[in-house]
C-alpha cells in the first residue's frame, strides 16, 4: 500500500477516534464507582455513546490518501476506516443485546462495559498498526479484556473455567506470536512492517531465521481466529462464559483478527507468500472439515455456533492464502459480514434466554415461529446466510473467496471448501427445521425487549440487504487493497 508520512502537529489528526475511546473507556470507570445498582443504565448509555462518538470520529478524519504517524508505527487507510466503523457499530449491537441479559445474570456491572470499550479499543489499534510492536500491544488489549470478561461471572464456575483455559491457552498463543515477532525482529533488524516486507523481498526464500519467524506468527495468529489446531478453547469459552460475552468475543474480534492477518502476512511478510500460504491452505482444509463435520454432533447452540465459527475461520483463510488482492478483498468481506451473523445469532440466545433460564438447547428453538414468527424470519435469515444459501449474503461472501481461490490455480481446494460447506449445511437447517417443524416446549408468546429485537432484526436484514445487493461493500473491500 502506498502511503506517505505526515509531519506536522495536527497530522495526529488520524488516531482521535483511538484517543476518544481510550478517554470515554476512564469516563466510564470513573462513573461507574459513583453509581447506584439502580442508576447502571447510565454507564450503557455512556458507552453506546462513546461508540457512536468514535464511529463519528473516523469518519469525520478519513482520508483517502494513507497516512503514517507516530513514527512510523500507525497508519490511518482505507481499510482501517472501514474495519474500524465495522467493529464500532458491531460492538454498539452487542451492548445492546448485552444488556438485558446482563441484567437476567445479575451482573449488570460497569465493569462489562469499561472492558469491552477497552477491547474495542485494542482492535482498533490492531486495525491500524504499521509495526509489530503496535500490533502486538493491540492484541494484548484485546486479549486482556477477554479474559477478565469471560470470569465476569464469579460465581459460576462453569464461566471461570472457561476463563482459566481461555487465559492459560491465551498466554501460549501470545508467547507463540511474541517469539515469531523476535525472530523476525532478529532476521530484519525493524519492527516498521513496510521495511519488513522489503527485507524479505531483499533476502527472499533463503533467510531461515524469517522463516522460522512465519511458522510461529502464524501459529499464534492460527489461534486468535480458533483456527484447527489450535480450536481447543473456543467451543468451551463459547459454553462456559454468559452468553453476552460470547456474543462479544464472536463479532467484533473477528474483524480485529482479519486486520492482524493482513497487516503480518500481506504487509509485513508479503514476499514470504511461498513459506505461509501452506500452511494456511492445511490450517483452512482442517477447519473447515473440523468444524462442519463436529457441529453435526452438537446439541448445545452455543457449541454448534462455535464449531460453525471454526469453519468459517476456514473459509476466511482461504481468501487470505490466494495471495492477491482480490483474496484479501473477498475475504474482508467475509470477515464483515460474518461478523454480522454471528451477531444475529447469539442475539437470538440472549433474546430467547430469560433470568434463571438460558437458551442454550437446540430444542430451545423448536416452534420459534409459532412464537414470534418476525424473530423465527431472522433467524432463518441467519441460518440461511451461514449455510451459504442465496439470496442472502453468505452464499456471495463464499462464492467471492472461492473465486479468488480459484483464480489462483487452487480447483480442488474450492471443490473441498464446497463440499463441507454441504456438510454444514445440515446443522443450520436442523435449527430451521426446529423452529418451523417442531412443537414448541412453551407456548407462552415470546417477550423480548425491543432494543433487542431490533438489533437482531438489523443484522437479519442486513445479511438479506447485502445478499442481494452486495456491490457497495464489496467495492469498499476491493479498493482498500487497490495496488496491492
Amino acid at each position: 500500500m502506498t502511503s506517505h508520512a505526515l509531519n506536522a502537529p495536527l497530522d495526529y489528526l488520524p488516531a482521535v477516534p483511538e484517543m476518544l475511546l481510550l478517554g470515554m473507556a476512564c469516563v466510564v470507570l470513573l462513573v461507574d464507582l459513583f453509581l447506584r445498582e439502580e442508576q447502571r443504565g447510565v454507564i450503557f448509555r455512556l458507552s453506546q455513546l462513546s461508540l457512536l462518538g468514535t464511529a463519528a470520529a473516523v469518519l469525520l478524519v478519513h482520508d483517502p490518501l494513507p497516512r503514517i504517524i507516530f513514527g512510523g508505527t500507525f497508519v490511518a487507510d482505507r481499510m482501517s476506516d472501514l474495519l474500524s466503523v465495522v467493529i464500532l457499530v458491531v460492538s454498539l449491537g452487542v451492548f445492546t443485546l448485552a444488556r438485558r441479559d446482563l441484567e437476567a445474570r445479575g451482573i449488570q456491572r460497569g465493569e462489562f462495559y469499561a472492558l469491552g470499550l477497552f477491547g474495542v479499543l485494542g482492535m482498533l489499534v490492531m486495525v491500524c498498526a504499521a509495526s509489530l510492536l503496535t500490533l502486538y500491544l493491540g492484541l494484548e488489549l484485546m486479549s486482556l479484556s477477554l479474559y477478565a470478561m469471560v470470569a465476569l461471572e464469579r460465581d459460576s464456575a462453569r464461566a471461570t473455567e472457561a476463563a482459566m483455559k481461555y487465559f492459560v491457552l491465551g498466554a501460549l498463543a501470545s508467547g507463540m506470536l511474541l517469539y515469531g515477532m523476535s525472530m523476525l525482529y532478529g532476521a530484519a533488524g525493524t519492527l516498521d512492517l513496510h521495511a519488513l516486507r522489503n527485507h524479505g523481498e531483499w533476502a527472499g526464500s533463503h533467510d531461515m531465521v524469517m522463516a522460522m519467524g512465519v511458522v510461529f506468527v502464524v501459529a499464534g495468529l492460527a489461534f486468535k481466529v480458533g483456527a484447527v489446531p489450535f480450536h481447543m478453547w473456543l467451543p468451551d469459552v463459547y459454553q462456559g462464559a454468559p452468553t453476552s460475552v460470547t456474543l462479544y468475543i464472536s463479532a467484533a474480534p473477528k474483524v480485529a483478527a482479519f486486520a492482524m492477518f493482513i497487516r503480518l502476512l500481506a504487509d509485513g511478510l508479503g514476499a514470504q507468500v511461498s513459506d505461509w500460504s501452506p500452511m494456511l491452505m492445511v490450517l483452512s482444509v482442517l477447519s473447515l472439515a473440523v468444524g462442519n463435520v463436529v457441529a453435526i454432533a452438537q446439541s448445545n447452540v452455543k457449541r454448534m455456533l462455535a464449531y460453525s465459527a471454526i469453519s468459517h475461520a476456514g473459509f476466511l483463510l482461504l481468501g487470505i492464502l490466494a495471495g492477491s488482492s482480490a483474496g484479501y478483498a473477498a475475504s474482508m468481506f467475509y470477515a464483515v459480514t460474518y461478523a454480522l451473523m454471528a451477531l444475529g445469532g447469539f442475539g437470538m440466545v440472549i433474546l430467547l434466554s430469560r433470568a434463571g433460564f438460558e437458551a442454550e438447547r437446540l430444542d430451545d428453538f423448536k416452534g420459534l415461529n409459532q412464537r414470534s414468527p418476525w424473530l423465527a424470519a431472522m433467524m432463518l435469515l441467519l441460518m440461511f446466510s451461514m449455510a451459504g444459501v442465496p439470496p442472502t449474503v453468505g452464499f456471495y461472501a463464499k462464492l467471492a473467496v472461492l473465486d479468488a481461490v480459484i483464480q489462483q490455480g487452487m480447483t480442488w481446494l474450492a471443490v473441498v471448501a464446497v463440499v463441507f460447506s454441504v456438510i454444514g449445511a445440515f446443522y443450520y437447517l436442523r435449527v430451521i427445521k426446529l423452529m418451523y417443524f417442531d412443537e414448541p416446549e412453551e407456548t407462552a408468546p415470546l417477550k423480548a425487549a425491543v432494543d433487542g429485537q431490533v438489533a437482531v432484526s438489523a443484522s437479519g436484514l442486513a445479511v438479506l440487504g447485502l445478499g442481494i445487493f452486495p456491490g457497495a461493500l464489496m467495492g469498499l473491500c476491493a479498493a482498500a487493497f487497490l495496488g496491492v
